[in-house]
């Protein structure tokens, strides 16, 4: 049985943090119906590469969802929300604040049309305060949280990281929320309620110690390129042929055997550097000795010495790396899902790895509209065709 078998969600939410927050839930059996505008349907259909006219990422954003085109900015568009929210469990919007109040589908109306709803309201900057109603998306919130302030080398431009991570914090704090409202209401004997997430305030959560420092001893923590200041070593090391692996070898005992597989036990049985504290404030001449081995190696030789003195160490993987590695596939997290084009596709398995109830691609990503008939006639039953879900499975 899938953990959130029987759990009805409506999706109102477009491009990545309310989908995202979707998908996590119906890849662990929710039903999820999925709204799309008319006509255009979800922008992330047509972003980044495209197979056939749509998004791969498509493939992997919408899987086991339905489909159904409405025009929430009309009465008939806004009535057929009404029916289904008054029998969903959770409700996922991420459009401006005030924006589904104005289409008379805010938190009270439909709360007192549904008393058992749980809404997750995903925004810039959350449903309240001075910045409320300005528009935000991952990239600005990420810059806000405290996360591009710290990316990138010393003395350059912050860079960004590479994904919208800030709309997947968001998302991911969503799907906490709901479970922790799905618990209170159903355990607890609680009733609905809504849920807000702010993108910034996802994205400064994960922020470690940034602020206490600040607080105690006015530090500002600068952008550091690829080491963590205040831990050490760590870093990225430089290989023959400039390549680069990673080493961790911050904890007092994997020092030790670091130093002693690189040749210098002077430093593994220096006293002043048994402990963290004492190696941060020689980081930079660690970071030398370090790298005056790995430098005159290749790195399948650093990553095997490292390797066999139980010191952590890995390359950076690629995605040619990833497709191929291992541990990912014995852990299926690289799946050849059906294609909503036809054939497979490669695309990742489902996190967080549960024993009992695992979490399964039910069914392709739906095809614009595909299921708007049948939702529209007959409601919430499972709406994707069975023999859609069998090959799916």
């Amino acid at each position: 049985m899938d953990a959130l078998r029987g759990i009805k969600v409506l999706e109102l939410g477009q491009l990545i943090a309310g989908p995202f927050a979707g998908k996590t839930l119906a890849d662990f059996g929710a039903d999820v119906i999925k709204v799309e505008p008319e006509g255009v349907g979800d922008p992330l259909r047509k972003w980044r590469l495209l197979k056939d006219g749509n998004s791969v990422w498509w493939e992997v954003q919408s899987r086991n969802k339905s489909s159904v085109c409405l025009n929430l900015r009309t009465s008939e568009g806004q009535d057929i929300v009404r029916r289904l929210a008054a029998e969903a469990d959770v409700l996922i919007e991420n459009f401006k604040p005030g924006t589904l109040e104005g289409w008379g589908l805010g938190w009270d109306a439909l709360h007192a049309l549904n008393p058992r709803l749980i809404m997750l309201r995903i925004s810039g900057y959350g449903q309240t305060g001075p910045y409320r109603d300005k528009p935000g998306f991952g990239v600005i919130a990420e810059a806000m949280g405290g996360l591009r302030y710290l990316t990138g080398e010393p003395g350059r431009v912050p860079v960004r990281v590479g994904v919208s991570i800030g709309d997947t914090l968001a998302a991911l704090h969503g799907v906490i929320g709901v479970l922790l409202a799905l618990h209170h209401r159903d355990v607890n004997h609680g009733q609905g309620q809504f849920i807000d997430v702010a993108l910034y305030e996802s994205v400064f959560n994960v922020m470690e110690s940034l602020l206490p420092e600040y607080d105690v001893f006015g530090a500002v923590r600068e952008r550091s390129g690829s080491t963590l200041p205040g831990i050490a070593p760590t870093n990225a090391y430089r290989c023959l042929d400039d390549q680069y692996v990673l080493i961790a070898g911050n904890g007092d005992s994997i020092f030790r055997r670091l130093m002693s597989v690189i040749g210098r036990p002077d430093l593994a049985d220096d006293p002043g550097l048994a402990h963290n504290d004492g190696r941060v404030s020689r980081a930079a001449e660690l970071d030398q000795a370090i790298e005056a081995w790995t430098s005159q190696r290749s790195p399948d030789a650093v990553l095997a010495a490292i390797d066999a003195a139980g010191v952590p160490v890995g390359r950076i993987y690629s995605v040619a790396d990833i497709a191929t590695d291992p541990q990912y596939l014995a852990r299926e997290m690289i799946v050849d899902a059906p294609a909503s084009y036809g054939g497979s596709i490669k695309v990742p398995g489902i996190v967080p790895k549960l024993s009992a109830t695992p979490g399964r691609i039910r069914s392709v990503a739906p095809k614009l509209g595909e299921h708007t008939y049948t939702v529209v006639a007959e409601g919430w039953p499972a709406h994707a065709p069975a023999a859609q879900r069998e090959a799916a499975e």
